[in-house]
């Protein structure tokens, strides 16, 4: 039964996970055990293309929280030591914005968009120690949506660790009842095999969370005045996907309900990039969206209106484990990546190293350096293994979108442009870069 409310805007429960992309049955994995996100799908939205900002989890959760681009952000890098990219000063986060239109905000198992917690001005936080795991987290915000008795709209964010590497980690075990999926980019092998179990084990993990959070929220009678989102930060992480940006570093599962607000039952197939999350959700909730929001509000599509679907989306790296500086733009059918260094051609962080998928194939991930420009056709190649760039017959579509790509980063702002971009501690004309917005 629904709770009566006195606000007009509503609740929003903002859901996370770390390096999931979309390895769940409602985006045609079979082998998964997914029950609670799939039924979200159901009763909701689903998007079946939307993709991050950057196959990192700072940056691209600083575009979630702020609608706007990593470079323009500032957080560009992780903001853990030894790294400590944060938020510039001027830059607005979601929980702030909603905060100043009257929210009662809430934060849950962690935030990477700043050294500081308190730095993106939730006005509750709920965070005992770094790594907390998705069931102690559950309770925590099962038991707040039980007792919530606040008459303001809540926004309550919960980032939930799993299925971040390793896949051990709490109770968490393989899985592989219903079988492995292997992603046609990995080896298939018994290393990927072992390593997949391990990410399924750790996605019914985190899906056991979430069921019990909104298990909460029907059972409270808040269910019906509640606009529930769930997003993945990034793809997964195994070599070839996380911090890279072909699509397995970039695609997530993004996924809205909100019975009072719109239909659910549908799926959005249009291009969608995580920055339009942050102006979707504030023309949802009738909250103006300030003029520098890069982002662009995808809401009509939402609520079933007539929509002119983006034609472009861009992404972006620049630090992960250390300087990797790339950038993107992707179009239905094609992806053109520039890379500004010769470092290896990709990146694998040291959590993915350590597994026996790169162990077992070293030299398939390390033996090769960037090239200047990459170019796919992802109708002919979905896999991008066939680098297109300098073939006379794409010559018209390499050309169109590195001047697109030039022209995005230039009206963004992006230093990368005409320089090296340096660590927080020596940018140059950012004094303020690293620091807590306080001092």
């Amino acid at each position: 039964m629904s709770r009566e409310i006195a606000h007009t805007f509503p609740n929003i429960l903002f859901l996370t996970c770390h390096d999931l992309g979309r390895h769940l049955g409602c985006y045609g994995v079979p082998t998964v055990h997914s029950p609670h996100f799939d039924h979200l799908a159901e009763s909701g939205v689903r998007a079946t293309r939307a993709f991050a900002t950057s196959p990192s989890c700072s940056p691209s959760r600083s575009a979630l929280a702020t609608g706007r681009y990593a470079h323009s952000n500032g957080v560009m890098g992780l903001t853990h030591p030894p790294f400590g990219w944060d938020l510039r000063r001027d830059e607005q986060h979601i929980a702030e914005i909603l905060g100043q239109a009257g929210y009662d905000t809430h934060l849950f198992g962690f935030q990477h968009v700043s050294p500081y917690d308190e730095r993106p001005g939730f006005s509750q936080i709920h965070i005992d120690h770094d790594r907390e795991l998705a069931g102690p987290v559950s309770e925590k915000v099962a038991a707040l949506l039980y007792e919530y008795q606040e008459p303001r709209p809540f926004y309550l964010e919960v980032n939930l660790e799993e299925p971040h590497r390793p896949y051990d980690q709490g109770d968490c075990v393989p899985d592989d009842s219903l079988g492995v999926t292997i992603p046609g980019y990995l080896p298939q092998s018994d290393a990927s095999r072992q390593e997949m179990a391990g990410l399924q084990g750790a996605v019914r993990q985190a899906d056991t969370a979430v069921g019990r959070i909104l298990d909460a929220l029907e059972d409270s009678g808040l269910a019906e005045s509640t606009c529930v989102v769930f997003v993945a930060d990034h793809g997964i992480a195994m070599p070839r996907a996380k911090c890279t940006l072909y699509d397995p570093g970039l695609e997530v599962a993004l996924l809205l309900r909100w019975p009072n607000g719109f239909a659910g039952g549908r799926t959005i197939d249009d291009l969608i990039s995580n920055v339009d999350l942050l102006p979707t959700l504030l023309e949802l909730a009738g909250i103006p969206i300030a003029s520098n929001v890069q982002g662009r509000s995808f809401a009509p599509l939402v609520r079933g209106e007539s929509f002119v679907p983006r034609s472009l989306v861009f992404a972006e790296k620049t630090y992960h484990s250390y300087y990797d500086p790339m950038r993107a733009v992707r179009t239905e059918r094609f992806k053109y990546i520039r890379n500004f260094e010769p470092t290896p051609h990709v990146e694998i962080p040291g959590d993915i190293a350590v597994g026996p998928i790169y162990r077992a194939n070293v030299e398939l991930y390390s033996c090769a350096e960037h090239v200047p420009a990459e170019l796919y056709d992802l109708q002919l190649d979905p896999l991008e293994q066939h680098n297109l760039a300098g073939d006379e017959e794409y010559g018209s579509v390499q050309g169109w979108l590195d001047s697109s790509l030039t022209n995005w980063m230039r009206e963004t702002g992006d230093a990368l442009v005409d320089r090296a971009i340096s660590l927080p501690g020596f940018q140059s004309g950012d004094a303020n870069a690293g620091r807590p917005a306080a001092c």
